[in-house]
């Protein structure tokens, strides 16, 4: 008797084979698996702010996954392009709300790639043990890429960011925003094995022990850690507490023509802090130790317009204290975004220059070949800005204060290296006033909410205007105004000295998990050669 060989990488040919499948039914089944990626994006945009649907970020990668496991990695590269674009074409629709849909549909086709390329890899490690890991390791290798590049990065959109009214938020402090979203993507994935191995248990009426391990394990970890990490979130005050004024003018109307209206919002901005001022005269409001105005709150250069230098300086010297003034300086011959701190009595005695700046916004990549296509792109922005080079930390009433303007508070680094450098609390001076009523705001808002825990630092969120707010330590909102008024909030707010575990890693955690991400797609590698020597055999 001779017994029969069956390939494993080809089904048993037992009993009478079917016809083939009809044109319609092979339509079928590349369309449903295009259609769950596409909504299980937008399913994970929905998880966003301004929502507190944080929650619905796992069933979104459970689905994701759901459509990737066994998939040939071409498969999970148009997949995955399906998801980025079903996740990233309605969050950032705000950057096309002044520019027409143009930049819009770039940025996301762009940035859409590099989620495709991540589809791919998922797909390879999917057939791995415990893939859920290696999977979510790749998820957050996208990420570390999207920060990175092209033209400086552009992280708009990590997982960490739609979580600051989520049970995992506490490992922000462990490890950052990568950690944070990790976890996140983690148990995601776990969901999808869990549901598959209980679904083949159920069928097969027998378990595989190391499946199901690896799935439960996927999930528990996760939220096991955000607990066992709650201790690391306080808003204890180490070094006492400051009472800080936020100042927010408004601006006469919204859209890019703003910046037209300059002389307006600088004096939206100096009325608005005279009237704190009379406020605190007249006993209604408690004396700030130090006040804190939005990036471009002057875009008049105090330094070249005498007229502009009298005005801050009077609005300085009625409050009473110290103020971190958002302007826009010109230094031989370059601009630079700045914030300038203007003491009551000496004047201005200090000064950070933007680091980060936004492309496109505040400075034009590929000048010529855009130019070429069109002018009006080029118009928008006539000059570059030019770079700081240096951490901003002002030193405010004896408070040191770090500073990340506005589109700086998306980079992991921007906002450490403030905390490093001794900031006892941080300050993002924004100008939303470009987006007018779009979600950017609150997107935004969530960012510095992750970075309040991450460091377990107060922050402050100072725009021109709308929605400013202060943010204790722990993530909670303490006082937040509407959007398009003019408004100041003053606030005593504990000072923290000292560094969580993420402030001190830095970016170790996120290469760790970039390396491990490296290590799943070298096992799929390896596993696909012995395959393949295995079938030529």
């Amino acid at each position: 008797m001779t017994a029969t060989v069956t390939s494993v990488d080809e089904p048993e040919r037992l009993g009478p084979q079917g016809r083939p499948a009809s044109r319609r039914a092979r339509l079928v089944r590349r369309l449903v698996p295009a259609a769950v990626a596409a909504l299980s994006g937008a399913l994970l945009y929905v998880s966003f702010p301004p929502r507190t649907l944080w929650w619905l970020a796992l069933p979104a990668f459970a689905a994701f996954g759901r459509t990737l496991r066994g998939r040939t990695w071409k498969a999970g590269l148009g997949l995955g392009y399906l998801f980025g674009l079903g996740f990233l074409l309605p969050l950032l629709v705000w950057t096309g709300v002044e520019v027409g849909p143009g930049p819009w549909l770039a940025l996301a086709l762009v940035e859409a790639v590099l989620v495709a390329l991540v589809g791919a890899g998922v797909a390879l490690v999917s057939r791995l043990p415990a893939w859920p890991l290696w999977a979510a390791a790749l998820w957050t290798a996208g990420e570390a890429a999207r920060a990175r590049v092209p033209f400086g990065g552009f992280p708009w959109g990590k997982i960490a960011f739609g979580q600051a009214d989520g049970v995992f938020l506490p490992l922000a402090a462990v490890g950052g925003t990568p950690v944070l979203g990790f976890a996140v993507v983690l148990c995601g994935f776990g969901l999808c094995e869990a549901v598959r191995v209980a679904l083949e248990a159920r069928r097969t009426r027998a378990v595989r022990r190391g499946a199901a391990a690896a799935a439960l394990l996927s999930v528990v970890v996760p939220v096991a850690g955000a607990l066992a990490a709650r201790p690391l979130v306080s808003d204890e005050a180490e070094d006492g507490t400051a009472t800080v004024a936020v100042i927010q003018g408004n601006v006469p109307r919204a859209g890019l023509d703003f910046n037209a209206q300059r002389r307006a919002v600088l004096d939206h901005h100096v009325r608005e802090t005279e009237r704190l001022a009379a406020e605190v005269r007249a006993g209604e409001a408690e004396q700030p130790d130090f006040v804190l105005w939005p990036e471009n709150s002057s875009d008049i250069d105090p330094f070249t317009n005498p007229d502009a230098y009298d005005v801050i300086d009077r609005a300085v010297r009625a409050v009473g204290a110290p103020v971190s003034v958002g302007g826009v300086v010109r230094r031989d011959g370059r601009l630079y975004n700045e914030q300038i701190l203007w003491d009551p009595d000496k004047g201005p005695v200090d000064t950070y220059d933007k680091r980060q700046i936004q492309p496109f916004g505040e400075y034009l990549p590929l000048r010529s070949l855009i130019g070429a296509i069109n002018d009006d792109w080029t118009s928008m922005v006539r000059q570059d800005f030019s770079r700081g080079s240096d951490p901003g930390v002002f030193t405010l009433a004896g408070t040191r204060v770090g500073l990340a303007t506005c589109y700086e508070a998306a980079f992991d680094w921007a906002v450490r290296d403030t905390v490093t450098g001794g900031a006892q609390l941080i300050s993002v001076p924004s100008n939303n006033a470009t987006f007018d009523r779009s979600e950017m705001t609150y997107q935004q808002l969530a960012m510095s909410r992750i970075r309040a825990v991450e460091h377990s630092r107060t922050v402050t969120v100072p725009v021109t205007s709308g929605v400013s707010a202060v943010i204790m330590p722990d993530g909670t909102v303490a006082q937040k105004t509407g959007m398009f008024v003019a408004d100041s909030l003053v606030q005593e707010v504990p000072l923290r000295s000292s560094q969580t575990p993420a402030t001190r890693l830095g970016t170790l955690p996120e290469a760790v998990l970039v390396l491990l991400a490296a290590a799943g797609l070298g096992w799929s590698a390896t596993a696909a050669v012995r395959r393949r020597r295995a079938g030529g055999r």
